[in-house]
């Protein structure tokens, strides 16, 4: 059975590379902000791994990492954060709750695949 994979991004070419490098191995599910990403969340679904990106209107990424990582449902799944920042370690460094790997724009489908591996492969805290 495949895991579930939440993609959170506004761009339609980032989505469409996701899906194109992600989708056979992976069940994808696609929202287009944090405001649906969240409203999927509370209808009872949990994801075994969030990718999102950090520069989205209204409801951005780092907005998005803060209330997964407050709550107590949400707080164990794994996230990684697309950002077209220059500087990401400046970028992680400035967030209060941090997601668990952060990767630039334009990234390479091969280390993005690797660092989900390594994400899903390490064992979450049962609340």
């Amino acid at each position: 059975m495949k895991k579930e994979i939440l993609i959170v991004d506004d761009e339609i070419s980032i989505l469409k590379l996701l899906n194109f490098v992600l989708a056979k191995d992976y069940n994808l599910i696609i929202k287009n902000s944090g405001i649906e990403a969240i409203s999927w969340l509370e209808e009872g679904n949990t994801p075994a791994l969030i990718i999102s990106d950090l520069h989205m209107p209204y409801f951005d990424g780092s907005s998005f990492v803060r209330n997964l990582k407050v709550s107590g449902y949400y707080r164990d799944i794994p996230v990684i954060l697309l950002s077209g920042a220059e500087d990401l370690d400046s970028v992680a460094e400035g967030m209060s709750h941090k997601a668990e790997s952060y990767i630039q724009k334009p990234f390479n489908p091969t280390a993005l695949k690797t660092e989900i591996i390594k994400l899903l492969s390490i064992p979450t805290s049962i609340n």
